[in-house]
């Protein structure tokens, strides 16, 4: 049993702002988007990408058109030091974008750094050292003049080192590290000193980053932070401010966005949350989520699927299937009343109007996704899922009360069989059940004749097994069948009938008609189904079909029998 929190662990103390201005605005546009999945992201796998993975990853992320890459920490590593000059040397970066390389303040990193970008076009080199007192007291043993000592040494040292690489632009960005755990005070200190000695102006911005290096507190106190650095900082208009939210507290997504609202102009993280610990921000949710707002984020995930198998081919990670926005499960429903919607929804949609479907935030052709795999059948599933699969499928439109009979044979065959029931699935039971019934009638042919101005009918079946040539008159073929079945003492009503054309057979042939009849027999109602070239001989395959199943253990023994 977990212990009473109160002795060990404090409640996070909240900025005090009492006049933020964050809640009551709305992001407008995207932000500044930068990728970490070269450096963050790859340092937090169990087997880091090799060289071939990193590139793979580098021209994907470049194709989704993010303009701003960190391709490493190359002072920490040969591998990352030679993967930044392969870049660099084999001219693999596009004129539009520019990669960054991080370093800890310390001057070998920061010649190391330096050395690994020369000749690159324009560079972002990342200094970061941490402030909070914890780092302070504990890690490095430092007061707070020291802390900005160590900073400002490191950025005049970088800026000497960039004086020596004129063909290079290099920008700097800063990270007061651990920042959500800092005192604000001290944060502006250590940020406002760092601006000072690079020598900060409009045309020459400096990136201010504030991580929440851990998330300590929730996304309301960090947007608090932001908004408070926002108001606060030397040279605002010469700073680019950048946020890289964690996840320790599952809300790096939330923080973000708040973020965002609170002032901020850029936002590093992952594609799909990868990072140390629980990741860094995901980035794919954040802008998908700006466009489901009717903000275009700038990137392209109009191909999510390409992208998810991109990464987790060089992440050897797997992407929850339930991940938002990408997810093999995220555009399926299973709930029978959620089929329903969704199905309904898409019957109403019309092009071009805004997007108005149940239960989904966004079109998910948008991202590449088709409506195949958004309905899906197990045993919680209902009449929706199963018509809207077998009409995308195999072009059944099931008449409504169809789909409520048609949904009790499914929902037996599910109980029995377990997981998940595919569309292939669903045609076979349904096959089963309305189309291949041979017992006890069975249609073999039919002739129609005009006599005295009236529909007449020869119809050859055979009745548990002896041929019959029956014959009847009506006012229409059905009329007439069902008059040439009471004859032979099979006393049949129909209910309701429709007819459909199906665009196309199933077995790729000319289009079918296919017939629904719903018929009483015996104070009981059934629905028959059949599939012709003709639509005559379809609705007498219809009354056949409706016939045959007149019989209570029907259902549950198709069911069983399918699913052996």
């Amino acid at each position: 049993m977990m212990q009473e929190p109160s002795p060990k662990y404090r409640p996070f103390s909240p900025v005090g702002l009492f006049d933020r201005q964050w809640p009551n605005r709305v992001v407008g546009k995207p932000p500044i988007w930068m990728s970490t999945d070269l450096r963050d992201g790859n340092q937090a796998l169990f087997e880091p990408m090799n060289a071939d993975r990193k590139m793979r990853m580098f021209k994907m992320l470049c194709q989704i058109a993010f303009k701003e890459i960190e391709v490493g920490f190359p002072s920490a590593s040969e591998t990352d030091f030679n993967f930044v000059r392969t870049l660099i040397d084999a001219k693999h970066i596009p004129a539009d974008v520019t990669i960054e390389v991080l370093t800890q303040a310390r001057e070998h990193l920061i010649h190391r750094t330096m050395e690994s970008i020369k000749g690159a076009r324009r560079a972002i080199v990342h200094i970061y050292n941490a402030t909070s007192k914890p780092f302070r007291d504990i890690v490095f043993g430092m007061s707070k003049t020291e802390v900005v000592a160590m900073a400002v040494d490191a950025v005049k040292l970088a800026k000497e080192l960039a004086a020596e690489l004129p063909e290079t632009e290099i920008v700097l960005e800063y990270s007061p590290e651990t920042f959500t755990a800092t005192e604000l005070d001290f944060s502006l200190e250590v940020c406002n000193a760092v601006t000072s000695a690079w020598g900060a102006t409009p045309q020459r911005k400096v990136i201010i980053n504030l991580p929440s290096t851990v998330e300590v507190a929730t996304p309301n106190i960090y947007a608090d932070q932001i908004e408070w650095m926002h108001r606060h900082l030397d040279r605002r208009d010469s700073i680019i401010l950048s946020l890289h939210p964690h996840n320790d507290r599952g809300t790096a997504v939330a923080a973000a966005e708040v973020g965002l609202m609170a002032g901020a102009d850029r936002l590093e993280g992952c594609i799909f949350g990868n990072g140390e610990r629980t990741g860094n921000v995901d980035i794919v949710t954040v802008a998908l989520n700006m466009y489901t707002q009717g903000i275009h984020p700038g990137l392209d995930f109009s191909d999510i699927n390409a992208v998810a198998r991109t990464v987790e081919y060089c992440t050897q990670l797997p992407i929850h299937p339930r991940h938002p926005y990408v997810g093999d499960l995220v555009f399926t429903a299973f709930s029978g009343s959620h089929q329903d919607a969704i199905k309904k929804g898409f019957a109403a949609q019309k092009a071009g109007e805004p997007w108005n479907v149940p239960y989904l935030p966004i079109d998910p052709t948008d991202v590449g996704r088709s409506y195949d795999s958004v309905i899906r059948v197990n045993s919680q599933s209902g009449k929706g899922g199963v018509a809207y699969l077998l009409e995308t499928e195999y072009g059944i439109v099931m008449p409504r009360r169809l789909q409520v009979e048609f949904s009790g044979v499914v929902q037996k065959y599910a109980d029995v069989q377990g997981g998940e029931v595919t569309a292939a699935d669903l045609w076979r039971l349904f096959s089963a059940t309305y189309l291949e019934t041979q017992e006890p009638v069975h249609y073999r042919e039919h002739h129609l004749f005009e006599n005295a101005k009236v529909q007449a009918i020869r119809l050859a079946v055979d009745i548990d097994g002896i041929p019959h040539v029956l014959k009847g008159e009506g006012n229409g073929p059905i009329d007439a069948a069902v008059h040439a079945l009471r004859g032979a003492g099979i006393d049949v009503q129909v209910r309701s009938y429709e007819e459909r054309s199906m665009a196309a057979s199933i077995d790729g042939g000319d289009a079918k008609a296919c017939a629904f009849m719903e018929i009483v027999i015996r104070g009981r109602e059934f629905y028959g189904v059949g599939i012709d070239d003709n639509i005559v001989t379809a609705s007498l395959k219809a009354i056949v079909s409706g016939l045959n199943r007149d019989t209570s253990a029907y259902t549950e023994r198709v069911a069983m029998q399918l699913s052996a």
